[in-house]
């Protein structure tokens, strides 16, 4: 008979969604192995942190917006040490998962204290399965570096807390925690990575020193209870931890520069299609981990180099894989300027419009256009060079609206369309001669092209644009958008996810503001008066929740709805008339925002 128990005393927490609950363990953990001969063998912490993983996962993923907070070159300590902890919602697994995942790191600092890292092997060149080293790729090994990267960052965070409260005692235990986790990192790093600078082992060494000098600081204090003599070794202590944070943060970036150079350089000569696209891989995973990593790779030539691969007929099967990753990179300024300088605006025109690619390579082309297109983005100087390939552009992306077999390429498509029509009013006109109203209209009447509202928002947004052209009104009549704009108003999220209800609120904003902007047409504004709209409206100022108390849907319904008065009074009642159009538009707005106020 053979099971396992597991002894734990920690304490449990909970994230801020309340979705998962995760149990940290504190000192005493061992694990009982019953053997078939009834013999007992009990694990201590040390040995449960070596314990394989049962699965692989990055604490830093996504989409967003989140980045490694350390501190480099030229930063201030104190902004290194904070530590984006709202990261840990990222994390979907199943909390026992996590907690086996995490237990490899989180080992008891005594334990570690005594076995100073030292991997446990039997044969220097055999692989360890024991080892937190033992990994299967670059990839992996890199996400296990910024994971313990990650757990040195916040313990260099919540020393900064417990010494501003002079908890001398969980400073030092926590210091030499720190301690032990640097040498680990150091340790698997070099284990997989054979080819170090002696730069970088310069700054091992630093960072080594400056650890036990912090230890060794810590340590004096705790063997003191002269307030005196511990208020003025504060100072000392303050200078060492930011001599940690600063040696760290440099010693990453220069491990992280090292190992994109090194994908970089794959990229460049190998001429085999395996290895080209598994540094191709581990590149865009590199990426999602931010956007400091992006400047980085951006900085060491990855814009150059994936744009060569999209320029070599060999790799078009890798095209795809390579413009997601450039759609990542593109993120960053310094991205932009390596795309300005390699003329890959129109590269993503040639391959737009070559109908011998896959819609895949299409659509992935389509989202590095939305990407360096973003309204949002501050700097503009790749923009000239757009306008000289925009027509064309916008044909391609109009097409592949038009022949989208998924949402998820309609969605892409449209938003790089969305995006376009902010910049030059041409692009609204370009659109106009392409029947692209038309193409959009007749596409959110398929439910499995536009089956989400991100992708209603892109739609929504093209229309709003597009209006400020007298011609656009005809052409709303014609495909029935006027129906099609009452129905965003009521847009609502089915999952309740905050990203979905956002897009939602954008939804209804929009819809709103075209209804505005279209309603200057008689023609326009006697059809929405017919399909009920005013009432909608005057429902969306009054009912906070089914605006999901948006302020900037309750302004776009205002002005919407002081419109299509002008144009239809006699279906206002009075109230909403001396309520709702009569006033001053701020006032009507103040209105609304107060009606469920209570004043119990």
């Amino acid at each position: 008979m053979q099971g396992t128990t597991l002894l734990l005393v920690g304490t449990f927490t909970i994230d801020l969604n309340g979705s998962r609950t995760a149990f940290l363990c504190r000192s005493f953990c061992c694990v009982y192995l019953l053997l078939p001969f009834h013999c007992c063998l009990v694990l201590t912490s040390s040995a449960c942190a070596s314990l394989p993983a049962c699965t692989e996962s990055s604490l830093w993923g996504s989409a967003c917006k989140n980045k490694i907070n350390m501190a480099f070159k030229g930063e201030d300590h104190l902004d290194s040490l904070q530590l984006p902890v709202q990261r840990m919602h990222l994390i979907q697994m199943d909390s026992v998962q996590r907690w086996m995942e995490d237990l490899k790191l989180m080992t008891d600092c005594e334990c570690m204290c005594i076995l100073q890292s030292k991997p446990i092997s039997i044969e220097k060149d055999e692989q360890n399965e024991l080892m937190l080293s033992s990994q299967y790729s670059t990839c992996d090994n890199l996400q296990l570096l910024l994971k313990r990267a990650w757990i040195i960052s916040t313990e260099l965070t919540r020393i900064a807390q417990k010494l501003e409260k002079n908890r001398w005692q969980r400073v030092h235990s926590m210091t030499v925690r720190v301690n032990c986790h640097v040498r680990s990192m150091i340790n698997e790093y070099n284990t997989f990575t054979r080819n170090s600078s002696e730069e970088m082992h310069q700054f091992e060494k630093l960072l080594l020193d400056k650890c036990s000098e912090f230890t060794a600081f810590t340590e004096r204090c705790i063997q003191t209870e002269d307030e005196q003599i511990l208020k003025s070794m504060k100072s000392s202590i303050n200078e060492a931890l930011t001599n940690v944070a600063q040696y760290f943060g440099q010693l990453i970036e220069l491990v992280l520069t090292h190992e994109a150079q090194n994908l970089l350089r794959q990229i460049e000569l190998s001429n085999s299609m395996y290895i080209t696209e598994s540094a191709i891989s581990s590149l865009f995973s590199l990426t999602q981990e931010g956007s400091h990593l992006c400047r980085i790779i951006a900085k060491e030539g990855g814009v150059v180099a994936l744009f060569k691969i999209c320029r070599q007929d060999c790799f078009r099967c890798l095209y795809p894989q390579t413009l997601r990753t450039l759609a990542s990179i593109c993120c960053v300024e310094e991205g932009m300027y390596q795309l300005e300088k390699v003329d890959g605006i129109l590269c993503l025109a040639d391959i737009l419009t070559d109908n011998s690619h896959s819609e895949a390579t299409h659509a992935e082309a389509a989202a590095v256009i939305a990407q360096i297109t973003s309204p949002h983005l501050t700097f503009t100087q790749h923009l000239s060079s757009f306008l000289e390939n925009m027509e064309e552009i916008v044909t391609a992306l109009v097409k592949l609206c038009q022949e989208a077999s998924s949402g998820e390429v309609f969605l892409l498509a449209s938003a790089a369309l969305a995006n376009i029509t902010f910049f030059d009013t041409m692009a609204c006109e370009i659109l106009l001669q392409l029947n692209a109203m038309k193409i959009l209209l007749a596409a959110c009447s398929d439910k499995h092209i536009v089956d989400t509202p991100y992708s209603r928002d892109q739609v929504v947004t093209i229309l709003a644009n597009m209006s400020v052209l007298d011609q656009c009104a005809s052409e709303i009549i014609q495909g029935n958008g006027v129906q099609l704009l009452m129905e965003m108003l009521f847009e609502r999220s089915s999952s309740g996810n905050s990203a979905e209800v956002a897009a939602c609120e954008r939804v209804q904003q929009k819809s709103a503001v075209t209804l505005a902007r279209l309603s200057r047409d008689p023609e326009v504004a006697d059809a929405a008066v017919k399909l009920s709209c005013i009432p909608r409206l005057i429902k969306l100022c009054r009912s906070p929740t089914e605006r999901n108390n948006s302020d900037s849907v309750l302004v776009a319904c205002l002005a919407a709805l002081r419109r299509l008065a002008v144009m239809s009074p006699e279906g206002l009642e009075d109230s909403d008339f001396q309520q709702l159009v009569k006033p001053r538009l701020v006032d009507s707005f103040l209105l609304c925002t107060n009606m469920e106020e209570s004043f119990v």
